[in-house]
């Protein structure tokens, strides 16, 4: 913007200027042609008494000695056809001034100025002087080489001036796309400082207004769901007792067990929510411990549904770069849509393996498979939150990795969970 602000002006500067400055280098050759014609006439007018009167050796004299001051050739045409000083061959002018007749007239070296000189008994006299072509143009070269210099002058005077007022323009305009970047990338605190037209003022002061609306709704939402998540303690504490009041060991250490991933997710989002602003810290967990323990967990609902489960594990450790609460849910999400969205009896296969520098988590089952788009965040054609693959999903980016969905060989559907591995602090 500002390189074109400049070229504009200086296309606008350049076309006035020449619009100016042509017909006054036209008037100042006319003007330097009119002078020397003029003084030449006043020369050749000097000679008319003398050339009406006199004999030819004084007229010659005469004519010598003007010659000598005005540097230019002097004729003197007398009746008889005798041609006093430069001797110069009679010009149509001549011709015609011999009739009674003063004129100017162009010649091959420049200008000749002729005058009739009449009342001679033997008849009219003409006075010839030549104007050369140098006089003619004295010192226009000059006044072209001022005026064209007084024309980039003002050229430049006219950039500089543009660039400083486009300045003013250009600036705070960065100054509102580097805030707007800055709150793109989560700077909430990040505000402009109204400068430059009215205009501008205007747009930085509702920038800011926007970006101070966005901070006070992220931390409505943030309190909203910090006090959801810590009113859900109450029946989860609930939960435990009832767990705990169960005669038989076995189911009162899984339901115990349940409650205690439940409250540590809840304790997650209460500490997501609250302390969002707090510099992230590289994350990391074993994916093999992870993925082993949730499939211990989900293979006891697996044998009451009648489903058959094949599992292929890698032993750990398999370290990876997301944090054991993310991963746990992800594992949990993928699970649980096999256990939601197939029939009774429906077998599945977990495999955990190293993969060129990742770690995949397939989950494949034999199930009628998934619509397009199931992987979009809220979307679910089946009565559910549609949020189960999203969770996922965004594990998998934590950990630098992609969440694939595709359709199983023998028909149903295989999610492929790919994580990459932990980032060192200097990474991070």
């Amino acid at each position: 913007m500002r390189a074109r602000l400049a070229l504009l002006v200086a296309a606008v500067s350049v076309l006035t200027l020449i619009a100016f400055l042509v017909p006054l280098a036209l008037l100042v050759r006319t003007v330097a042609e009119d002078r020397a014609t003029v003084r030449a006439t006043a020369d050749a007018q000097s000679l008319v008494p003398v050339v009406g009167t006199a004999d030819a050796a004084t007229i010659r004299l005469t004519v010598e000695q003007l010659a000598a001051e005005s540097g230019r050739p002097v004729s003197v045409f007398l009746p008889d056809g005798t041609v006093l000083g430069a001797q110069t061959p009679r010009t149509p002018a001549v011709a015609l001034a011999a009739r009674g007749q003063s004129l100017t007239g162009e010649s091959a070296a420049g200008r000749e100025v002729v005058i009739a000189v009449q009342g001679r008994a033997d008849g009219t006299g003409v006075i010839r002087i030549a104007v050369p072509q140098h006089e003619l143009t004295a010192g226009v070269t000059r006044a072209w080489l001022v005026l064209a210099l007084l024309g980039v002058i003002l050229v430049l005077i006219g950039l500089l001036v543009a660039d400083r007022l486009a300045r003013t323009l250009v600036r705070p305009i960065s100054d509102l796309s580097a805030v707007s970047h800055r709150l793109a990338n989560a700077e909430l605190d990040a505000r402009v400082t109204p400068a430059g037209p009215p205009e501008l003022r205007e747009v930085a002061g509702a920038l800011n207004h926007l970006a101070t609306r966005i901070q006070v709704l992220l931390v409505q939402e943030r309190e909203q769901v910090a006090d959801l998540s810590h009113q859900l303690r109450t029946p989860l504490t609930a939960l435990r007792l009832e767990a705990e009041s169960l005669r038989d060991p076995d189911d009162a250490a899984r339901i115990t067990a349940a409650a205690d991933g439940l409250e540590r997710a809840v304790t997650g989002l209460i500490r997501q929510a609250r302390w969002r602003h707090a510099p992230a810290q590289p994350a990391s967990s074993d994916a093999a411990a992870i993925v082993a323990d949730r499939v211990a967990f989900w293979s006891v609902l697996a044998e009451d549904t009648g489903r058959a489960v094949t599992l292929d594990l890698t032993p750990g450790p398999l370290p990876v770069g997301v944090a054991a609460d993310n991963l746990t849910a992800a594992v949990d999400a993928l699970l649980g849509n096999v256990f939601a969205h197939t029939p009774d009896g429906t077998p599945f296969a977990v495999r955990l393996a190293r993969e060129a520098g990742e770690v995949v988590l397939t989950v494949a089952d034999e199930g009628p498979g998934m619509p397009a788009g199931a992987i979009r965040r809220g979307a679910s054609a089946a009565g559910s939150t549609g949020l189960g693959l999203d969770i996922a999903r965004r594990a998998a980016q934590a950990a630098g990795g992609r969440l694939e969905l595709r359709a199983g060989p023998q028909g149903g559907a295989q999610v492929l969970l790919r994580l990459g591995p932990p980032t060192s602090p200097r990474d991070a």
